[in-house]
């Protein structure tokens, strides 16, 4: 009866999940806030300067100023609009959504200091005359032409002011209305423009008694309520310096959107068709729990008000692996149990206890990689990093006691007792339990001496850290704007393009770019790079051919060179806390050498991965160093894998004299460690894999990166690290023999 409801409470649970997620999943993604590569819209970083000389930035003056923004935000009528303040001097907008960006960028760049002044410049009125919220959208009375009508606290002033006016003779007598005059500007300059900076110089010939004042221009309905709605936010109280922009067409976001959840689809569906071919029952259990552990990312990730972005959602898949990677350690654990002779009980409990300390290393090594991206990372990266963590803490959840919870109801209901092989273990594996002669460990049914061989994974690895080292001589890498400062403009038809067509475009504008490459299938992406920073009235004129021309807006990045410096330092100092914390975690929970030798693995990784990028000529930009630390946390999961395996084999032998059985312990704990790596690598490869040939082309560098790094971290964590680590502690073993037996395990959950 206990067995039956077992089962039963199985069922349940499924249910119960089944009907939640089936219930509540397509509320919780319509919910969740999407980026601006996903959607559309524009991200701004401006550095504040005060408007006078003695005027001091004070956190009350930025807040005071965010204020101001959100309430001209909102006069757009964007709702999720996230502007938040960074360091002392710095304020970052992210609008994502925007249909008019153009609009949207004068109406957060302009100070709206409106100022009224004679022709000589002399400031007579300013925004303090008038009165809060009166400045409205009109049209002239005489020609129906729109016009701003705003009120004056003071009509008195006003009479003042016109009277003088008034007195000058023709053509003097002009009101001249400035939005954001600055020294240096000069009527008698601009008048002589077609397009002056002065709003309107209307002639004055008689005093004006009244508080109402009309602004005439060269309006649009649409140009004169903006001037009003800037004029009813209120002037800001600072300069605001744009010093780094990325803007992306709606039309190219919702593509990317699109085709990065199909690539998801796709790599999650093969990750489960393979968890469950390798695995069996098992695997099926493990399907149950990541469908799982990804509707509580999607719920958590809603809670915590994340916005999800192209590197957001790979980290999601990220997870998944690591998710993948948690139960496959467990399952490995039970199968080598099973085939040691004991019960499907008893396997089942060893395994769940054996693998708890390798899972938690291997999960808090990624965890502090992805701490260090979420420090030191830009808004997108930040976002990856928010994502990445949130499925990590999940991953760990639901793998280690999700999966062992709905997987042991069945092992304890006693419906799984003899049925081995539906774990994917067969009859002629499983050896008499009574024999307890020790036996290596096979992989693909036969021996390997993978330790002997290490003298050529050395050289393999020198050969190729020497071909990586003349590729930097020769190419070095091709830093994109996040680094070099500049602008690029990503251009994307329908239909192929030609290098030619978009020079021409450029000309026509009075531009010349850098350098323009081709991307895409059939050459429908051309990326224009120039080595200036474009204006913002430069930036609207690119937006406004291109989408003319080819119906979709281009994105345009434009980062300032204290920007790009500040990204450098910032990529750098996230490398090198990432490696020391690294560091100092595995040699407390290892030893130093093992730590040491790590790190070694790690640089060895990165240096693979950049070498790659040198000799391809691919854009390094500020995504590949997500990737980078990505791999740093993930190969060194690898790596502890095979450390922790080592570690409980010299526990077994208590202390080894002897470097030959030294190298026994290491060659049995690859070879032991051989099938988890490789079908942890496979599920996440497949994941990257999707987002490389299905995904969008703004990440497919990060997927190049990911499936590199994840490349050259399996294969050094199989061949390079665990052998580094036998020369180096083997030198010396017969002074000091290795002892791990006073280290402590993590001890598992009872299951």
């Amino acid at each position: 009866m206990k067995s039956r409801g077992r089962i039963v409470a199985f069922f349940l649970i499924v249910l119960v999940f089944a009907g939640t997620i089936g219930t509540t999943v397509s509320g919780i993604t319509k919910d969740i806030n999407l980026g601006l590569d996903l959607q559309g819209g524009f991200e701004v970083l401006y550095e504040i300067e005060p408007m006078e000389e003695d005027q001091e930035i004070t956190r009350s003056l930025m807040e005071g100023t965010v204020s101001t923004l959100n309430d001209r935000v909102n006069r757009l009528g964007i709702s999720e609009a996230v502007i938040n303040i960074e360091g002392e001097d710095r304020i970052r907008v992210q609008l994502a959504g925007v249909e008019n960006q153009s609009e949207a960028r004068d109406m957060l760049s302009t100070s709206a200091q409106l100022s009224f002044r004679d022709v000589h410049d002399n400031k007579l009125l300013d925004g303090s005359d008038i009165r809060e919220g009166s400045a409205s959208q009109d049209f002239d009375p005489q020609t129906n032409a729109p016009m701003v009508t705003l009120q004056l606290n003071d009509a008195s002033k006003f009479a003042e002011v016109t009277e003088q006016i008034s007195q000058m003779p023709f053509p003097d007598n002009r009101l001249v209305i400035w939005m954001d005059y600055q020294e240096g500007d000069s009527y008698k300059e601009e008048v002589t423009k077609e397009d002056p900076k002065y709003v309107s110089a209307p002639t004055v010939d008689e005093v004006i008694n009244s508080s109402n004042v009309q602004i005439n221009g060269d309006f649009t309905v649409e140009s004169a309520q903006q001037m009003a709605d800037i004029i009813n936010s209120g002037s800001l109280p600072v300069k605001m310096n744009e010093i780094y922009s990325t803007s992306v067409g709606a039309q190219f976001g919702e593509q990317a959107l699109n085709k990065t959840v199909f690539a998801a689809f796709v790599g999650i569906g093969l990750i489960f068709l393979f968890i469950i071919s390798v695995y069996r029952f098992p695997g099926l259990m493990a399907a149950i729990n990541l469908s799982i552990y990804i509707y509580l990312v999607l719920l958590v990730f809603n809670l915590l008000n994340g916005v999800l972005t192209l590197p957001g959602i790979a980290a999601l898949i990220l997870g998944v692996g690591m998710a993948v990677d948690a139960n496959v350690i467990t399952f490995e654990r039970i199968k080598e149990e099973l085939r040691a002779g004991k019960s499907v009980m008893a396997s089942f409990k060893a395994g769940a206890k054996n693998s708890l300390s390798t899972i938690v290393d291997a999960n808090i090594t990624t965890l502090l990689a992805a701490a260090i991206l979420f420090i030191f990372g830009t808004s997108s990266v930040k976002g990856f990093a928010t994502m990445l963590i949130i499925s990590i803490v999940l991953s760990f959840l639901t793998s280690v006691f999700g999966t062992r919870l709905l997987l042991g109801l069945w092992v304890k209901s006693r419906f799984l007792k003899n049925k081995q092989s539906w774990f994917g273990v067969k009859d002629k594996d499983i050896k008499d339990i009574a024999d307890d002669q020790e036996e290596e460990p096979l992989f693909m049914g036969r021996e390997w001496n993978v330790v002997d061989h290490r003298k050529k994974f050395f050289l393999v690895s020198i050969f190729m850290i020497i071909l990586g080292t003349v590729s930097f001589l020769l190419f070095q890498l091709n830093p994109g704007i996040d680094f070099t400062s500049g602008s690029r403009v990503e251009v994307v038809a329908e239909d192929s393009l030609t290098t030619e067509e978009v020079e021409e475009g450029l000309e026509e504008l009075g531009m010349e770019a850098q350098a323009i490459v081709l991307s895409g299938e059939n050459n429908e992406i051309a990326v224009a790079r120039f080595d200036t920073v474009l204006s913002e009235d430069e930036v609207a004129e690119v937006q406004q051919y291109f989408e003319g021309e080819y119906g979709i807006q281009p994105s345009v990045s434009v980062v300032s060179p204290i920007v790009g410096q500040e990204l450098v330092k910032n990529a750098i100092y996230a490398v090198a806390i990432a490696s020391v914390g690294m560091i100092i975690y595995v040699a407390i929970r290892f030893e130093l050498i093992f730590a040491i030798t790590a790190i070694l693995t790690l640089l060895h990784n990165v240096f693979f991965m950049l070498a790659v990028f040198s000799f391809t000529r691919l854009e390094f930009d500020v995504t590949i160093v997500a990737a980078i630390l990505t791999i740093v946390g993930y190969s060194i999961n690898d790596t502890i894998v095979i450390f922790d395996r080592i570690r409980e084999n010299l526990r077994n032998e208590k202390k080894v004299k002897s470097f030959k059985k030294l190298s026994a312990i290491v060659n049995k704990s690859l070879v032991q460690s051989f099938t988890r790596s490789i079908n942890t690598t496979v599920t996440t490869m497949i994941a990257i894999l999707a987002f490389l040939f299905l995904g969008a082309q703004p990440i497919t560098g990060f997927a190049i990166a990911l499936a590199v790094g994840l490349f050259a971290g399996s294969y050094s964590s199989l061949f390079i690290a665990a052998q580094l680590w036998l020369v180096w502690r083997g030198r010396n073993i017969k002074d000091k023999p290795v002892d791990f037996t006073k280290k402590k395990r993590v001890e598992g959950p009872q299951v």
